[in-house]
């Protein structure tokens, strides 16, 4: 509990509007939620979050201590009242999510809220399982990437052992993931292999694909298989033998056949047509194939998770 008392400056602000100053990091909803359970009491009370203070009043706060730190982006979770997360399977170690395009997983320059790993900070401190305060170091974390645009499955760890083990068979190539793509045209053949080395253009923000080595260009392979073609567009599985930056997105655009949507990579004419404003791939499948030993995640050897439902196939292949 934390005691303030009420001076000259403060006299004649509503509640609601001090404590938004007071405490900086309290999400507004959570804050009328703590004025109605009468944990903002005022002079011992409680009180109305339109109530308008007065000098000398005393106002007793029983929120937690955290919210009361200055903003930083390691504490942002905490101004999530309601996080939005897509569960597919949880346990004590870890958490399978299925992020939608358009949510960014870590915070950037353009946001520091709104991104994955602080939904999922905001989800485990509410559900009491973690707290900056009970450890020396460790923070929920997550073991994948996804860019903004494309959706699909992000594992998190809840504790530092998971993420370790996590990582390490990441490393290891122990884990499949599959992806789904939309691109224009059709690949012949339809069941194959990508291979080039990937350069990164810094400058752009993009990659470059080359068929013979370069200085500085890494090996990217990926494996395809057409699932589907329609309208001059055709569905394709893929699975990532190296995990290069936007490795897939390259290698079918220098293939000659880009992703639908993909404004960095592909043609904006074609997209324009099928009124796409962002790439057609998703995370869709995961698998976990452990050659070794897992620790406390052996339990997940051999388990497979897949999204059922992708928009980008129902849109454009629909069920006959």
């Amino acid at each position: 509990m934390k005691e303030f008392a009420i001076g000259p400056n403060d006299a004649g602000q509503r509640l609601d509007r001090w404590l938004a100053k007071a405490v900086p990091l309290l999400p507004a909803p959570l804050a009328q939620k703590y004025i109605r359970l009468k944990r903002v009491k005022v002079n011992g009370k409680g009180s109305k979050r339109d109530a308008r203070l007065e000098r000398g009043d005393v106002l007793q706060l029983y929120i937690n201590d955290e919210f009361f730190d200055a903003p930083t982006p390691d504490n942002a979770f905490l101004r999530v009242d309601a996080p939005r997360l897509d569960i597919i399977y949880e346990d004590e170690h870890l958490l399978l999510l299925n992020k939608r395009p358009g949510m960014v997983v870590h915070p950037d320059d353009r946001e520091q809220v709104n991104t994955l790993i602080t939904h999922v900070q905001a989800y485990l401190y509410q559900k009491r399982e973690w707290s900056p305060r009970w450890e020396n170091a460790f923070a929920p974390a997550l073991c994948n990437r996804i860019d903004r645009n494309t959706g699909g499955i992000v594992i998190a760890a809840k504790t530092a052992e998971a993420l370790r083990v996590m990582n390490q068979k990441i490393r290891d190539r122990e884990l499949q993931k599959l992806y789904l793509c939309v691109i224009h045209g059709e690949m012949e053949p339809p069941e194959g292999q990508l291979k080039g080395y990937i350069l990164k253009d810094g400058d752009r923000a993009q990659v470059r694909v080359f068929d013979k080595p370069v200085p500085g260009g890494r090996t990217a392979v990926t494996l395809y298989r057409t699932l589907k073609r329609r309208n001059g567009l055709s569905l394709m599985e893929c699975d990532l033998i190296t995990g290069r930056t936007h490795q897939i997105r390259a290698q079918f655009a220098a293939a000659g056949h880009p992703l639908l949507g993909d404004g960095k990579y592909g043609r904006e004419r074609d997209n324009r047509r099928f009124d796409r404003r962002f790439q057609a791939l998703y995370s869709y499948k995961l698998r976990f194939a452990f050659t070794t030993d897992a620790g406390p995640l052996e339990a997940l050897n051999g388990r497979e998770w897949t999204v059922e439902n992708v928009d980008f196939v129902e849109e454009y292949f629909p069920r006959e």
